[in-house]
C-alpha cells in the first residue's frame, strides 16, 4: 500500500511539473511543499494551513499588483499581518528569525539618484517575495533595504537565504540566522533571538549568509549546503559571544 501512495504521488508530482507556472504558484502559495515534490509520497503534500495559504496568495498578488487589497475593500496590514486570535503582548514560538540588506545601497542611491535605487528595491522585493513564501516563510516588515523574516525551520532559513543571495542584483545580500524562542506579534517578532539575528546579519560580508552555532546543530546535515569555520564573536548589547559560521553551496 505504502508503495503504491508513493507511486501515486510521484505521478501526481511528474503531471505538476509539466506546468511549471502554475507549480511555482502553489508552491509559493503553500498548497505543495517543495519537499513533497522532491520526494513525493514520503512527506505531506503542505504543511500550510489554510490561513497561510490565503495569507501568503494575498502577499503575493499585492507585491505584483497593489491594488487587489483596495478592489477588496480590506486593509492590507490587517489582512496580511492577521495570525487569529492572540493576546495583547503576542504568543510565543520558536522560530528562526532573519534579517536581510544591500551591501552599497546608500552609495547607489548616491550615485543613481532616488528613481533608479526605488526600481532597484521594487525589483528585489519582487525576487524575494517568491522565494520567502516557498520556503514557508513570512516577511514580518520592510526595514529600508532590508527584510526582517521568520521561518518555521532553520533549513528553509538557510535555504531562503542562499537563494536570495543568488537572486540579489546588481548589489549583492547578506543575512543573518538564528533560531530559538521569540514573541510573535501581528506586525513584530519581539526577544533575544531576534537581537542576535541583527547583530549577526551586520557583521556578513555581501553575498554572505551567517548562520549562528544553534542554527547550524538545528540544521545538521543538509544536502546541497556547507557550513564553514565556526568562530565565536562579541557583539554590541549582547552579553555573550555567539558563535557563528558562514552557509554555502556545497
Amino acid at each position: 500500500m505504502r508503495a503504491a501512495k508513493r507511486a501515486l504521488a510521484s505521478g501526481i508530482a511528474d503531471v505538476l511539473r509539466k506546468d511549471p507556472e502554475r507549480l511555482a504558484q502553489a508552491v509559493e502559495t503553500g498548497l505543495v511543499s517543495r519537499e513533497w515534490l522532491e520526494r513525493p509520497g514520503e512527506t505531506p503534500v503542505s504543511e500550510a494551513t489554510p490561513v497561510e495559504v490565503m495569507e501568503r496568495w494575498l502577499e503575493r498578488s499585492v507585491e505584483q499588483k497593489p491594488s487587489v487589497l483596495a478592489s477588496l475593500g480590506l486593509n492590507a496590514v490587517q489582512v496580511l499581518s492577521w495570525r487569529g486570535e492572540e493576546g495583547e503582548g503576542g504568543q510565543t514560538a520558536r522560530l528562526a528569525v532573519v534579517f536581510t540588506d544591500l551591501e552599497g545601497f546608500t552609495a547607489f542611491t548616491s550615485a543613481n539618484g532616488d528613481e533608479a535605487a526605488s526600481r532597484l528595491l521594487t525589483e528585489h522585493l519582487l525576487a524575494a517575495g517568491p522565494v520567502v513564501r516557498s520556503r514557508g516563510g513570512r516577511q514580518v516588515k520592510r526595514l529600508g533595504d532590508g527584510l526582517l523574516l521568520t521561518f518555521p525551520a532553520a533549513e528553509a532559513a538557510v535555504l531562503a537565504c542562499l537563494e536570495l543571495v543568488e537572486a540579489a542584483t546588481p548589489l549583492r545580500l547578506r543575512a543573518g540566522v538564528h533560531v530559538g524562542d521569540v514573541v510573535v506579534r501581528r506586525d513584530d517578532v519581539l526577544g533575544h533571538v531576534v537581537n542576535v539575528s541583527a547583530r549577526v546579519t551586520e557583521s556578513a560580508k555581501g553575498g554572505q549568509v551567517l548562520v549562528t552555532g544553534d542554527v547550524r546543530d538545528a540544521v545538521g546535515e543538509l544536502h546541497g549546503v556547507r557550513f564553514g569555520r565556526a568562530r565565536r564573536r562579541r557583539f554590541h548589547g549582547i552579553d555573550q559571544s555567539v558563535l557563528v559560521c558562514p552557509a554555502n553551496r556545497a
